[in-house]
């Protein structure tokens, strides 16, 4: 059933709260990289031209001591919103009290006012009725733009939403729209491409693809794990020992549809300027650790993507950071992008950053803004913060 989206609320005149992603990196105080900002701007400013009373509410970093407070105060984002946007925005350093409330009366049609970090108060993460009750009663409406943060039951993005009637923000419709698109009813072949350091992050992951993808490509350090579980050695490469057994019942249970390395760059030790050498994964030495996977596994890989329609691609195939050890995320980012007429989806975390980073962010049908909320999505869960939205 499809959610109902801010276009299906009358906000003419009305005080809409939404719920935005403003966790956005920093150093000394100033933003470095605003994207989440940007990205939050399109239901931002359709609540500006349709003349809504528009109240932002975000968390910003972790905040469990005084210093963390001061650390992640939301004022730098607001500032920045004021450049980005031609309205009036006005900040209010506190999450509750006369100042807010004082705030929210005064507000025109079009006006913004940023909330402090919603995590300034210890009730929000535990979902906390009293302060989920108090905040919704600043608003008229609820809008759930923060894609980041809806595998969260928490008081800003379940409880206001639980009160209020309630619809998602663009970027949230966008993200659920395209992660939809490709795990729930992908056009086929679907090809499902899982890295990164770790099998136990990724194993439920991998579970629901199995069943949904035509093949699964495996990468990163999680691949150890499964070419362990085959009997091979590993050297020094990274294992999951509590996952040997686990690994070995998957590839029984999935056949050819999991395929593995089968070359690996491998290194002396975990460093830029480690000696290298590529070696076959039945034979990786003892005194060697698997950094990236090798030049006839990125042929194998290319070969499975050939006539793809439906790619979700989530870790990266190797230890991307390093230079000798990016070579096999490049080579996949660039084979994903180069499918003609192809749906191409990154769920977020270090591959939604390789793919940036390695300049591909225009070649993806979609990059997801949420890694933690597009894993759980990919895992086939029910993510709080869009199960509360009500249907059109």
């Amino acid at each position: 059933m499809a959610k109902r989206t801010v276009k299906d609320l009358d906000v003419a005149g009305k005080r809409v709260i939404v719920r935005c992603d403003f966790n956005v990196p920093r150093k000394d105080g100033k933003i470095t990289n605003d994207n989440r900002i940007i990205q939050a701007l399109p239901t931002i400013k359709y609540l500006i031209e349709n003349k809504a009373k528009i109240i932002l509410m975000s968390h910003l970093g972790k905040v469990k001591t005084e210093e963390d407070k001061a650390k992640n105060d939301l004022r730098c984002v607001a500032e920045r919103l004021s450049e980005l946007v031609d309205t009036k925005v006005s900040f209010v350093p506190v999450t509750r009290g006369a100042e807010l409330e004082d705030a929210v009366a005064a507000l025109q049609d079009g006006e913004i006012v940023v909330m402090q970090n919603t995590r300034y108060e210890k009730g929000e993460s535990k979902n906390d009725p009293e302060l989920s009750a108090y905040w919704a009663s600043l608003g008229d409406l609820f809008v759930e733009d923060a894609f980041g943060s809806v595998h969260r039951a928490h008081a800003s993005t379940a409880g206001i939403p639980s009160i209020l009637p309630n619809a998602l923000g663009f970027l949230v419709e966008k993200e659920v729209k395209m992660l939809g698109a490709a795990v729930d009813t992908p056009q086929r072949p679907f090809i499902a491409i899982i890295g990164g350091a770790k099998v136990s992050d990724k194993i439920a992951v991998v579970d629901n693809l199995l069943k949904k993808a035509d093949k699964v490509l495996i990468g990163g350090g999680m691949a150890y794990t499964f070419l362990k579980a085959k009997g091979y050695p590993i050297g020094k490469s990274l294992v999951e020992e509590d996952k040997v057994e686990l690994a070995k019942e998957y590839l029984a249970k999935a056949g050819d549809k999991l395929v593995l390395p089968v070359d690996n760059v491998c290194a002396d030790a975990f460093a830029e300027d480690a000696n290298t050498k590529v070696v076959d994964s039945e034979s990786i030495p003892a005194d060697m650790m698997g950094l990236d996977i090798g030049p006839k596994s990125v042929e194998l890989y290319r070969d499975a993507l050939q006539g793809a329609k439906t790619v979700v691609w989530n870790g990266p195939m190797g230890v991307f950071e390093m230079k000798p050890f990016a070579q096999g995320t490049l080579a996949v980012c660039t084979a994903i992008s180069e499918l003609p007429d192809a749906t191409t989806v990154i769920g977020g975390g270090d591959s939604a950053a390789a793919a940036i980073q390695l300049g591909f962010a225009e070649k993806f049908s979609h990059i997801s803004t949420g890694g933690g909320a597009s894993l759980e999505y990919m895992e086939g869960k029910e993510l709080p913060g869009i199960a509360v939205i009500s249907d059109k």
